[in-house]
């Protein structure tokens, strides 16, 4: 038996780093004081999603990890608790801008970092603004708590990315979100995003947890962004599925929350051998999913 609680933080996110970053902080500390050995905050939480408009002056908010604000800050604290966590921040590296993913063990030391692979390029979603293609690969790290992969927020789209961490050894899969509303299309994702990954959870037989932000984040016009006029509301619905793909915890829309599951990792092992889906496998036969189509 080989028990680990996860948990997922589900937060608004403000204008200012420091208080975010406190703030996550302090939900961090309410996390493992209810027990969680893993802990996942949402994607990009220190500040808001400026994904939403184009503006050369936030290429200055990028980072290398070393100097992050919220990676030097978490550092310390995983060791203090004992918790693994997954912190995203947006990343510089020389001339290369990356969404990332900085994993820090439960002894504070940082195991390393994962880049997006899938970059979206949306109405108010302006990623590839940002951002170029992550070149890590797919990433699974040895924690204290299990063998860890991690994707960010549009990965979570892919069967591919569960697939491939799932492959890698990966015990559970973590995605740090920022998803809310569709002004253009004017529908609601939230179901369908949540029904994709409960797939690669009972499709790899592994848990599978999103942490996303909530609120509404507006972009008032102003000539260094062409005048755009625009607002995102964030839905939220932070889950934990296991094994089956089975929602064991959910959160509000409009709430900041905290979600906890504990699973037992040995168990689980033993129902994804015996299902036969990795020794069934015919790598040979999906040439076709590497052709561009």
């Amino acid at each position: 038996m080989r028990n680990v609680t996860i948990a997922a933080i589900q937060m608004e996110c403000s204008g200012e780093v420091a208080r975010n970053i406190d703030k996550a902080k302090q939900m961090v500390r309410k996390a493992a004081e209810q027990g969680a050995n893993v802990i996942l905050l949402p994607e990009l939480f220190e500040r808001p999603y400026f994904c939403q408009e184009r503006r050369y002056e936030y290429y200055d908010f990028a980072k290398s990890v070393e100097e992050n604000d919220a990676v030097r800050a978490f550092m310390p604290l995983a060791a203090e608790l004992g918790v693994v966590l997954p912190i995203s921040f947006y990343e510089r590296d020389k001339n290369r801008l990356y969404n990332s993913v900085a994993l820090i063990d439960a002894d504070g030391t940082l195991l390393g970092v994962y880049r997006k692979t899938h970059i979206p390029d949306d109405h108010y979603y302006q990623e590839k603004f940002y951002f170029s293609p992550g070149d890590t690969g797919f990433v699974v790290w040895n924690t204290r708590f299990g063998n860890i992969g991690v994707g960010i927020c549009w990965d979570q789209w892919f069967p591919e990315t569960a697939r491939a961490l799932a492959v890698k050894g990966a015990e559970m899969i973590l995605y740090p979100t920022a998803i809310g509303s569709e002004p253009i299309l004017e529908c609601d994702s939230m179901p369908h995003w949540r029904r994709c990954m409960q797939g690669h959870a009972g499709s790899n037989l592994m848990p599978v947890m999103a942490a996303n932000r909530i609120g509404l984040e507006t972009v008032s016009p102003c000539k260094e962004n062409g005048m755009q006029e625009s607002s995102l509301l964030f839905y939220g619905s932070s889950f934990i599925a296991d094994e089956t793909g089975e929602i064991v915890a959910g959160a509000s829309r409009d709430r900041e929350e905290i979600l906890l599951h504990t699973f037992d990792l040995d168990a689980i092992a033993k129902e994804r051998l015996s299902w036969g889906i990795f020794r069934d496998r015919r790598p040979e036969c999906y040439f076709d999913l590497s052709v561009e189509g």
